[in-house]
């Protein structure tokens, strides 16, 4: 092949562009431009063959329709060297477009501006764009398409490299990455026009919470990571994960790490008073809420002192340097807060491997997936939340002050520890905290035993205690071995069939119970 003769630009993102194009031009290659790119480029000296002079027919409709024309695709789309097309394009005076620059109009930042109109949205559908490329990236045995200005360099590179022309598998990564911008970019469309009626459809909830019949997802990379759960699996990270949380220190996350600061940082979410969440493994260890970050950790921390070793904290306030000291005394992999003062930063910058992320803004409403073989489960974010009002008391003593502060925390807990879950809690002049977790095991009993046991473990009496169940009791002998171990109120969504003598074990036991109607699985 021969050189790089002819290319045509038309960029939003301006980032490198007059440089890129001097670069371009002392390269001989003629440049082809629309709009504003093309006003950039004149402006700064470059030559350049404006859109409406190489197709012969002018820009209209406010610009809709600039780049929709035979002379682009067909310059872009024959074949060189099928004798056919050749002809064709040589009778139809179409010449080649040997390099396409395009990068797309901003959908997504201007959708996710507050209060944008569908009007606006709809004039921020790139048309010609990615048109351009899709017939780029189809012909990149021939053409070379960029879409991204951090690839330039790499353009250029190759240009030098190779006598101005570039090599046939950069062409390739590049069509592959064109492709995939694309597909990402009408994913978004299709993804806000759905949200978009299914609010102005109103009608019921479940209406409007319609999930789409085709799910589009196409994520860009954002970081690489060593390996996945194990170090024979290959992993990465995918998404816009670090548009919710900034790492400030700290060797690179882990897939795990991912996992649990993400589970951590969710679960003190829930939460108005300072709160302080230990993670290990995706579960809780330990979470406090009291007057201060320091008493909270306290308080946290006292549920298990083992666990802790290597774990995620998280907090829902800044960080201060009390509360830095207290959890620098162990080792934890990674620390979360919306806020680290300098006091903490001063005191944590000393372990060089602890890493800590500023929580930029809460996960919110939207959609969980999980993989599954063949496919994707998709299901509505449990942003579910309970409060005193919501509460039905269904036995015959009602809870004390204290204990409907408790079973409120528990309640806002055991959300977050795999089924089956069962958490006891207490609250007093200290504040709110655990006492005993159990998760993940096969029967609820089993759980409730080892939230006993890891009580015990810790020193933790649960006379006086709270317990919270994430799933109703199907039988009495949950609630009489919670109460046996001491409990006093209970909470749990019901809707048993046996939930009348699940009521009757607790009355027997001048037990509170009180049911929320609404059941919190977590697998």
């Amino acid at each position: 092949m021969g050189r790089i003769q002819r290319a045509l630009i038309s960029v939003s993102d301006k980032t490198g562009l007059v440089d890129f194009a001097k670069e371009l031009q002392a390269f001989g290659v003629e440049i082809i431009s629309t709009g504003g790119t093309a006003r950039t480029l004149k402006d700064a000296g470059i030559p350049v063959v404006e859109i409406s002079e190489f197709t012969g027919f002018p820009e209209m409709l406010d610009g809709r329709v600039k780049t929709l024309h035979p002379k682009v695709h067909g310059g872009l789309l024959y074949i060189r060297g099928n004798a056919e097309h050749e002809a064709q394009a040589a009778k139809q005076g179409i010449k080649p477009i040997d390099l396409v620059v395009v990068n797309l109009y901003p959908f997504e930042e201007t959708v996710a501006k507050p209060n944008v109109s569908l009007s606006d949205a709809i004039e921020n559908i790139d048309i010609g764009g990615p048109s351009m490329l899709r017939s780029a990236a189809k012909n990149h045995a021939s053409v070379t398409v960029v879409v991204d200005p951090a690839d330039y360099p790499a353009l250029l590179k190759d240009l030098k490299e190779h006598g101005g022309n570039t090599c046939e598998m950069f062409r390739w990564k590049l069509a592959v990455k064109a492709f995939e911008t694309t597909a990402r970019y009408d994913g978004a469309i299709a993804q806000y026009l759905h949200a978009a009626r299914m609010r102005a459809k109103g009608g019921t909830g479940k209406e409007r919470n319609e999930l789409p019949e085709i799910l589009p997802l196409s994520l860009k990379k954002a970081q690489d990571l060593r390996y996945g759960e194990n170090p024979h699996q290959q992993a990465a990270l995918y998404g816009n994960f670090f548009g919710h949380f900034q790492q400030l220190h700290g060797k690179e996350l882990s897939y795990n790490n991912i996992l649990d600061l993400t589970a951590a940082a969710e679960l003190v979410a829930e939460f108005e008073e300072p709160t302080v969440a230990i993670i290990k493994h995706t579960n809780p260890c330990g979470v406090g809420s009291a007057t201060t970050l320091l008493e909270a950790w306290n308080l946290a921390y006292a549920t298990d002192k083992q666990a802790p070793f290597g774990g995620v904290v998280a907090v829902n306030r800044p960080l201060d340097a009390a509360i830095a000291s207290a959890i620098a005394e162990i080792f934890s992999e990674v620390i979360v807060a919306p806020e680290f003062e300098p006091g903490a930063l001063a005191i944590l910058q000393k372990k060089k491997n602890l890493r800590f992320l500023k929580n930029l803004r809460p996960a919110g409403a939207g959609l969980a997936f999980r993989s599954v073989t063949g496919g994707l489960l998709a299901q509505e974010r449990d942003t579910r939340l309970v409060s005193a009002a919501d509460m039905k008391v269904v036995t015959l003593r009602h809870p004390t002050h204290e204990e409907r502060h408790a079973i409120l925390f528990a309640w806002r807990v055991v959300k977050h520890v795999k089924s089956n879950a069962i958490v006891f809690a207490r609250f007093d002049a200290r504040g709110s905290r655990t006492l005993g977790v159990g998760a993940g095991q096969m029967s609820r009993v089993d759980s409730s035993k080892i939230a006993v046991w890891k009580a015990g473990e810790a020193g933790l009496d649960l006379k006086g205690s709270v317990v919270a169940s994430d799933a109703f009791f199907p039988f009495p002998d949950g609630v009489i071995a919670a109460v046996e171990a001491g409990a006093t109120a209970v909470i749990q969504p019901g809707g048993s069939v046996r939930d009348a003598e699940v009521i009757a074990a607790a009355d027997e036991r001048n037990v509170a119970m009180v049911f929320t109607g609404i059941r919190h699985f977590r697998h």
